[in-house]
């Protein structure tokens, strides 16, 4: 026994090693994942696997309604924020990038000395159990984050697989310490956040727990297997609820069970803390292992005995790295340390969600409450639809598009589950939000499925296509129908909701056309062309109108007002949403030199702060560009559209120079789950995704030297752009496998076949490449079908 013991531990040693050399020459080391975590990037620096259902990571704060300004409470909608200087704890769910806040579950912190049950003040951390920390005493990796607790002299290290985070804590001058596991703590914990939650002490060495909570999403509910490597010497439940109530699973035993009545093992309530008291710290350090399911738990220590059934910190570090490094060295990328910097980090956050949503029996909670068998496909959560249709799902269908497939199945099981027989439209952790507008996931099932990823139900996912697109109580569908618009005496954001649905339509139609379904496309077609109903001739706006067709009067297109005609925008940049038919647009607008006027008009004209202050979402600013929030995404890529692209370029360039670096504060706004980092990645190698469905992709300018694409069946894309530099910003000339490309966009098929794409740079515009309209990106009024 002891001599395989040995071999083991050797064994396992030998694996470390080797991933470790690894990931140290992989492209793990350009990561940095404290970008994004200042100004309103929102997100979070802890340890996560690609696509993983824990992320662990420490809260900065837990603003709470009545305590926190409202400002503070959107500043960390992650949880952490780079310009806080104390730590309250880590947990072990939180949202990458998102406008909004919710998790946080199960908050840990290690202390010394005084037990102390409340967090405290940032400005008096010694009130409560947080702890001052220092950037200069703070590191991190993909799969992994570490800092020096000061008030305590403990470091705090964490790590994770896909169901288990792992910490380790080293208790650097105390033999005796305790560790507080918070049920209450929340990212926005406000008033009656948890519904109800228990915690259970199952042997010296093992908690379970539970809770569910109010938010953004209502009643969702989190199971918990915690186990720690030392016995606990002490422990003490605690239960803050003012009032007693029954717990009905625990055999009668009263939930309010107190500090001193330490023979129950068991406390359940709205108001629940543990603490754990360890001795021998002095020798080795203390470990813990939190499992999550969705579903029980023993589906909670199930994850844990399954994917973690060792106390090897360093080998799980290795691990979770090791699966970074097989994601990120898919793209090898040549220029500058900051632009490797970018690039990467942009990678890493665009490959954290959606989450698996499954424990690894096979089982998940569904959008219905039931507990559901997840047969042939991994089931996924949050789909931030409204954001990440637009480029996060495009890139996917290039880095993973085996992963795709089951994304796509996630969403068609949620439209069999959803009560109102719709498919997602901003969902997490088995619950519908209803954020946002649009019937987007059928944008990404399209998508998918015209790029060849079909490995689902194509029937099912045509019937939930038709049924989303017209559910009878979804927004105003009914009226849509009707009228060819949604009016503004009906329902709020009506013009953005129009043009969302008719790039939708397009969508549908293209996956009708491709599948023979003649006469569907032609309807949806139809459909796609609505947004000519909502622009106005005479302003050369999209502007509001009423069910009776009378056009807003309190009309003003840099007003972005809250309930408004506009979706977190104003008329100025939802004018130009129209992605599917920007030919058509341009017809609208006056022609090719009146829309390059009007696009310079967009990019060029100061946007007081008076018509956005409604919104913090439209943040990123060049003019009334607003790159920080999605609507602007498309929008440099539209002078190709007129024959213009050197314009796109410009803009592009200007872009990435003012909108982004490699500082913690180097987003221009939400990353909003990937999008934003997504947005980058392509744009940093010289081509846009503007109608995903089409099929194309608007050439704009590459920003590195090389990008190398890792494809499927052994392929690889590579783009080169020779003499980039700083003046030499602008496209001379392209080719594409040896071949002159003298059109300025490119098709899927021709990057995911493999070859190569080569851009000759310069420092003047060429005003003869790609300015031919057989040379344009296709448009709905140029085909149909």
């Amino acid at each position: 026994m002891k001599a395989s013991f040995y071999t083991s531990l050797l064994l396992c040693g030998s694996l470390v090693s080797l991933n470790t050399y690894a990931t140290q020459h992989s492209n793990t080391q350009w990561v940095d994942t404290f970008i994004g975590t200042g100004g309103d990037g929102h997100l979070f620096p802890g340890a996560v696997v690609p696509f993983g259902m824990v992320q662990l990571s420490p809260d900065t704060d837990n603003p709470m309604r009545g305590v926190s300004p409202q400002p503070e409470i959107y500043k960390r909608c992650a949880g952490y924020h780079y310009d806080d200087h104390t730590i309250v704890g880590f947990s072990h769910t939180h949202f990458s990038g998102t406008g909004h806040s919710d998790l946080g579950d199960l908050l840990i912190m290690p202390m010394t000395g005084e037990i102390k049950t409340t967090p405290g003040s940032a400005e008096n951390p010694e009130a409560g159990y947080r702890s001052r920390f220092s950037h200069d005493k703070e590191w991190s990796e993909p799969g992994y984050y570490g800092v020096e607790l000061q008030d305590y002299n403990i470091t705090a290290q964490v790590t994770a697989s896909q169901r288990v985070g792992m910490h380790k804590y080293t208790f650097n001058d105390a033999d005796a310490g305790h560790v507080l596991i918070d049920l209450t703590a929340a990212i926005y914990n406000f008033e009656n956040k948890v519904i109800w939650s228990d915690i259970r002490l199952i042997d010296d060495h093992t908690l379970v727990a539970y809770r569910a909570t109010n938010g953004w999403a209502n009643n969702r509910q989190m199971y918990f297997a915690i186990e720690f490597s030392k016995p606990i010497s002490e422990y003490n439940f605690i239960n803050e609820d003012d009032k007693r109530y029954r717990c009905m699973d625990c055999l009668g035993k009263e939930k309010h069970s107190t500090i001193e009545n330490k023979a129950v093992k068991i406390a359940a309530g709205k108001a629940v803390k543990f603490v754990a008291s360890f001795d021998g710290l002095k020798d080795e350090p203390l470990y813990i292992k939190v499992g999550l399911s969705a579903v029980s738990r023993s589906n909670a220590l199930k994850n844990l005995k399954t994917e973690l059934p060792h106390w090897d910190f360093d080998k799980t570090r290795a691990d979770a790295k090791a699966q970074w490094a097989t994601y990120l060295d898919k793209v090898d990328v040549e220029g500058t340390k900051s632009q490797k910097r970018q690039f990467y980090t942009a990678l890493y956050h665009a490959l954290q969600a959606p989450n698996i949503y499954q424990d690894v029996n096979g089982q998940y909670r569904g959008v219905d409450g039931e507990i559901h068998e997840g047969k042939g496909f991994e089931h996924y959560t949050l789909f931030s639809l409204w954001d990440t249709y637009r480029a996060l799902h495009p890139l996917l269908t290039i880095i993973d598009p085996d992963r795709v497939s089951s994304m796509v199945q996630s969403m068609l099981v949620h439209y069999q589950q959803s009560y109102e027989n719709m498919l997602p439209i901003w969902s997490f952790h088995g619950h519908e939000t209803w954020t946002m507008i649009g019937y987007h996931a059928v944008s990404v099932i399209a998508d998918a499925y015209l790029k060849g990823i079909r490995d689902f139900d194509i029937d099912l996912a045509v019937e939930a296509t038709i049924n989303t697109a017209n559910n009878p109580v979804y927004d105003a569908i009914p009226q849509y129908k009707k009228f060819g618009y949604v009016p503004m005496d009906v329902l709020p954001e009506s013009v953005s909701i129009t043009l969302e649905y008719a790039y939708d339509d397009f969508a549908i139609a293209q996956m009708f056309n491709a599948m023979g379904k003649k006469q569907l496309a032609k309807e949806y077609y139809a459909r796609a062309m609505n947004y000519k109903n909502v622009f106005d001739k005479q302003t050369g706006y999209m502007r509001g109108k009423d069910s009776k067709g009378n056009w807003n009067p309190d009309f003003n297109p840099e007003a972005a007002k809250y309930m408004g005609p506009f979706t977190e925008g104003n008329s100025n940049q939802y004018s130009f949403y129209v992605p599917h038919d920007v030919a058509g647009l341009i017809d609208l607008m006056g022609g090719d030199d009146k829309f390059e006027g009007r696009l310079d008009a967009l990019f060029d004209t100061h946007l007081s702060a008076d018509m956005i202050k409604e919104h913090e979402d439209i943040a990123g600013l060049i003019g009334n560009y607003a790159h920080g929030n999605e609507p602007s995404h498309h929008i440099a890529y539209l002078y190709n559209y007129a024959g213009k692209p050197w314009r796109t370029q410009e803009r592009i360039r200007q872009i990435m120079d003012t909108l982004s670096s490699d500082k913690p504060d180097g987003l221009a706004g939400n990353d909003d789950v990937g999008q934003m980092s997504a947005w980058y990645i392509f744009s940093a190698m010289g081509f846009y995704p503007v109608a995903p469905g089409d099929l194309s992709y608007a050439i704009g300018a590459p920003q590195v030297e090389k990008v190398t694409l890792k494809l499927a069946q052994g392929k690889s894309f590579t783009t080169f752009a020779k003499d980039i530099s700083e003046e030499n910003l602008y496209i001379q000339s392209v080719t594409l496998n040896g071949k002159p490309l003298t059109r300025n966009y490119l098709m899927h098929a021709e990057i995911i076949n493999g070859g190569e794409l080569r851009y000759q740079m310069g420092d003047k515009p060429n005003k003869t490449w790609g300015t031919a309209h057989s040379a344009r990106p296709p448009a709905l009024s140029k085909y149909k079908g």
